[in-house]
C-alpha cells in the first residue's frame, strides 16, 4: 500500500494548442482516486495549483513563450513536490502540458542523489532556445533537468540539482529534432525508439531499462506523456505522431514496472480532453495508472 498524493498541474502555457490545462480535471473525471483506493491506496488530493491566465508572451531574445510564467508556477510545483516527498508520501502529477516536468523533476531532485527518470513519450523534449524549431519549453523540459537551457527555468530548483544523463531513459521516442539527437548522442542518453520497442518487444525493452536503472538509482521518476501512446488509443494530446506505442503494450510496460517496485513516483500529461474522443484518453490513463499502482486481472 502507498500512501499518495495527488497534485493538478492545470498548466498549457508550455505549447500552442489550448485545453491541455482541462487534463488534471478529465483524469479525475475518468475516475482515478477511486481507482488508487481500490488497490488499497491511501489517496489524497491536493487540488489544482493555481495557474491563472495571461497574454501570451515570446522572450524577445530568446523566443521562448511564456517564459516568465513557466519559471514562476514550476517553482510552486517544485517547491509542493518536495513537500509531497518530506512527508514520505508517493507524488502523483496531473498535467497539463509536459513543461510540468520541470517543477516535478525540480521537487524530487530535492531528496535523491541519484534519481533515474523514464521518459515515456513520442518526444524526446531535450531542446532548448537555440535548438527548438518553436520556441515552446514543453519540449525542453528533460533538457532543463539535464541542466541545460534558460537560466530563468534552470534556477527551478537550483542550478547545481539536476539529473545526470546516465540516470536517464527515453522510451517511445520516433519524433526527435535533430539538436535533441545531438545531445542525446553527445551525452549517451539510453533510447528506445519505436524501432528497438518493434524489435526487441516491449517486455525485453522494460527488463533492460529496470536492469540499466536498478544499481545506480536511488529513485525511478515515470514522466508518461500520453503522445507515447499511439493517436488510435490516445488521439486526446497536442502532438500526436504515428506508429506509437500501443495500448496493450503501454500497460505491460506498467505491469512490469508495477512488480520492479522502483518508482518512487509519477506524472501523468499531455491529455487534452478538447482533442479527444469521449474522454478515451483520460481513461487510457487512469487506466495505466492502474497498472503502475498494482492493478491485475487476477
Amino acid at each position: 500500500m502507498k500512501n499518495i498524493s495527488i497534485i493538478g498541474m492545470p498548466m498549457d502555457l508550455g505549447q500552442l494548442r489550448r485545453g491541455v490545462d482541462m487534463g488534471p480535471s478529465a483524469i479525475r473525471y475518468a475516475g482515478i482516486e477511486n481507482r488508487l483506493q481500490e488497490l488499497n491506496h491511501q489517496v489524497d488530493d491536493l487540488g489544482d495549483i493555481e495557474i491563472g491566465r495571461s497574454t501570451e508572451q515570446i522572450d524577445k531574445e530568446t523566443g521562448l513563450r511564456n517564459l516568465d510564467l513557466i519559471a514562476e508556477k514550476t517553482k510552486i510545483l517544485a517547491d509542493q513536490v518536495n513537500g509531497v516527498v518530506k512527508k514520505g508520501a508517493f507524488p502523483l502529477v496531473l498535467g497539463g502540458d509536459h513543461s510540468i516536468a520541470i517543477g516535478t523533476l525540480a521537487g524530487l531532485l530535492q531528496h535523491y542523489h541519484n534519481l533515474g527518470v523514464i521518459w515515456y513519450d513520442a518526444h524526446g523534449d531535450l531542446n532548448t532556445a537555440e535548438t527548438s524549431p518553436s520556441g515552446n519549453i514543453h519540449g525542453m523540459s528533460l533538457a532543463v533537468a539535464l541542466g541545460y537551457g534558460h537560466p530563468l527555468l534552470l534556477e527551478v530548483g537550483g542550478v547545481h540539482k539536476k539529473l545526470k544523463p546516465e540516470n536517464v531513459v527515453i522510451i517511445g521516442a520516433r519524433s526527435l529534432d535533430q539538436g535533441e539527437r545531438d545531445l542525446i548522442k553527445a551525452k549517451g542518453i539510453k533510447v528506445f525508439t519505436m524501432h528497438e520497442i518493434d524489435r526487441l518487444g516491449m517486455p525485453r525493452v522494460m527488463e533492460e531499462t529496470i536492469s540499466y536503472l536498478q544499481d545506480r538509482t536511488d529513485g525511478v521518476h515515470l514522466s508518461l506523456d500520453l503522445d507515447g501512446l499511439d493517436p488510435s488509443d490516445a488521439p486526446g494530446v497536442g502532438t500526436p505522431v504515428m506508429g506509437g506505442i500501443s495500448y496493450r503494450e503501454s500497460h505491460l510496460a506498467m505491469e512490469i514496472l508495477a512488480e520492479s517496485q522502483m518508482i518512487t513516483s509519477a506524472e501523468f500529461v499531455e491529455v487534452n480532453p478538447i482533442l479527444d474522443e469521449r474522454n478515451k484518453t483520460a481513461d487510457a490513463a487512469v487506466a495505466l495508472m492502474g497498472s503502475l499502482f498494482g492493478e491485475k486481472l487476477l
